[in-house]
């Protein structure tokens, strides 16, 4: 039987001074991958669409005057990468510093190795407005409390069109205020959200946390985790 598959077209740039073949349409960040260099990225993750949102995985391509994002960026043939050099890292080390003056990062583990990593100055930006949000306990399965969001957009991808096509999150507000809601900022329940879970298993900061783990840290007892997983509560605890 005659065999009619093409070859895999491949192509070869150089990362870091090391050069690297894969096949046609991938990514720099799976290039890197490949010869064990780690992009940071907090946007980005295996079940969800790139999206470039975060900017952190930001690399010098070319030595062009923009940085380019590595999580949407295809590789082309001949193609200069450096993922680490000083415009790079000076980028990456103001995003995070924006984000830990603006958003509470305290149980967000892979972002606070990230701020170590790059040795943010903490106080950069002394007097900066903080996003706070009243935290929302509005149905027996989960916690929503968006002071700890950092708008990736995961939770949004995962519960739409990347998995679970129920739509029952989206965008609130604009600018600054921008923060992840239901349609119509209704109360959970009351959404299409078939309390699936998925939203809180790709959430990196504790944003979305299970009841009975949130349960748990504020010391709850057994018979008021019974209780607050039964139905959910509408004030603040």
């Amino acid at each position: 039987m005659e065999n009619n598959t093409e070859p895999v077209k491949t192509i070869t740039l150089t990362i870091d001074d090391l050069p690297v073949t894969v096949p046609e349409g991938t990514t720099i960040l799976d290039a890197a991958q490949t010869i064990d260099h780690a992009i940071p990225a907090i946007c980005y993750h295996d079940a969800t669409t790139a999206n470039g949102l975060c900017r952190v995985c930001v690399v010098d391509v070319n030595g062009g005057r923009l940085l380019q994002p590595a999580c949407i960026l295809p590789c082309q043939d001949g193609m200069v990468v450096q993922t680490r050099n000083e415009r790079v890292e000076r980028s990456r080390r103001t995003i995070l510093e924006m984000l830990n003056s603006a958003v509470d990062l305290a149980q967000a583990p892979t972002v606070q190795t990230l701020l170590d990593d790059y040795q943010i100055d903490r106080g950069r930006f002394p007097g900066s407005e903080r996003r706070e949000h009243v935290l929302l306990d509005d149905n027996p399965f989960y916690v929503r409390d968006y002071s700890q969001c950092l708008l990736c957009w995961r939770c949004v991808q995962v519960c739409a069109d990347d998995a679970q096509y129920t739509f029952a999150l989206t965008w609130g507000d604009r600018g600054f205020h921008t923060h992840i809601s239901t349609a119509f900022q209704v109360d959970m329940p009351e959404s299409s959200c078939v309390f699936c879970g998925q939203c809180v298993g790709v959430c990196p900061t504790g944003a979305l946390k299970p009841k009975i783990e949130f349960g748990l840290e504020h010391g709850w007892s057994l018979e008021q985790i019974r209780e607050n997983t039964r139905r959910g509560r509408k004030r603040k605890p």
